[in-house]
């Protein structure tokens, strides 16, 4: 069975910095392509970031790039995001989205970042 689990996110103030987390179990982490999307109220759910080739490269959407940064352990499972610089429309619902190598997809539960003085 697989589970894709996102603690953290939270409030954070203009500026500031905060890092997501996500943990899949039951799939062959090391070679799938975990990602990061997120969804604005009233918006569209979008892509931020993904880590591909088992770590060996990242792919940012423009609105992250030089802000945040994509890392991930495969012996843990785990992906992250880091967030720096953080602005209020930066404020959304983040996913936790694992392709696996045979493209099955699996969604967390989402956390909610607020980004708010």
């Amino acid at each position: 069975q697989v589970e894709i689990v996102e603690p953290g996110g939270g409030p954070v103030q203009p500026g500031g910095s905060l890092t997501l987390s996500c943990t899949a179990s039951g799939l062959p982490f090391s070679s799938a392509i975990p990602s990061w999307y997120r969804q604005a109220p009233g918006k569209e759910r979008e892509f931020v970031a993904s880590t591909l080739h088992g770590g060996r490269s990242t792919h940012y959407a423009d609105v992250a790039r030089g802000r945040f940064t994509i890392s991930r352990d495969n012996f843990k499972s785990t992906v992250w995001l880091e967030m720096t610089n953080l602005e209020p429309d930066d404020t959304a619902v983040y996913y936790c989205n694992v392709q696996t190598y045979n493209k099955s997809e699996y969604w967390g539960q989402g956390t909610q970042v607020i980004v708010s003085s």
